[in-house]
């Protein structure tokens, strides 16, 4: 008799679950879809989409005022490229923005490391954010809490993203959300 009551409970939590797996199927398939499509960018399809990106997250004071490097050809490109810790061999696609004078805390960059150079691309931004933190330790606390905040992580697509700025945390969201769905 409790065989037979625990057969109907047993098809009945199989039925609730089994939609469930679907979802998850869907979902993981959507998000392999996504990857794919990261993957097949171009260097300059994906420098594009990181410019885009910030500028969209910021405003158009900071886009005016702090330009976006994707090379170390453009003006100030091998300058942005040295403070920022990064070297022209360990970068596959980027977008960078940097204030270049030692009076604001200010640093944006998205790149897509050269194959096996992360940890190299991953230790330059963190020693710019190092030297940031010293520069403004003893003087101008604001900036010093801004650099203490910044952000550094990796994105799905293997994007190395750093956003040292006022609301970093906004800032790093949109530029994240924008460069995972290909926006």
């Amino acid at each position: 008799m409790r065989k037979q009551r625990m057969i109907p409970l047993m098809l009945l939590a199989l039925l609730l679950v089994l939609p469930g797996c679907s979802k998850v199927e869907d979902e993981m398939d959507k998000m392999e879809s996504q990857m794919a499509q990261k993957e097949e960018l171009t260097a300059e399809e994906r420098t594009q989409l990181y410019q885009t990106a910030i500028e969209n997250a910021r405003d158009q004071e900071e886009n005016d005022a702090l330009p976006i490097i994707t090379s170390v050809d453009d003006d100030m490109g091998q300058a942005t490229f040295d403070l920022l810790g990064l070297k022209k061999e360990d970068v596959a696609a980027c977008a960078l923005s940097a204030s270049l004078m030692n009076v604001k805390a200010y640093g944006v960059a998205a790149v897509c490391p050269v194959a096996g150079r992360e940890e190299a691309v991953r230790n330059g931004l963190n020693d710019f954010i190092a030297n940031r933190k010293e520069s403004f330790h003893q003087y101008l606390q604001d900036q010093y809490d801004i650099a203490d905040k910044a952000k550094l992580g990796t994105l799905k697509d293997g994007t190395i993203l750093l956003v040292m700025c006022e609301n970093q945390d906004q800032v790093y969201e949109s530029i994240q959300t924008a460069i995972e769905s290909g926006t």
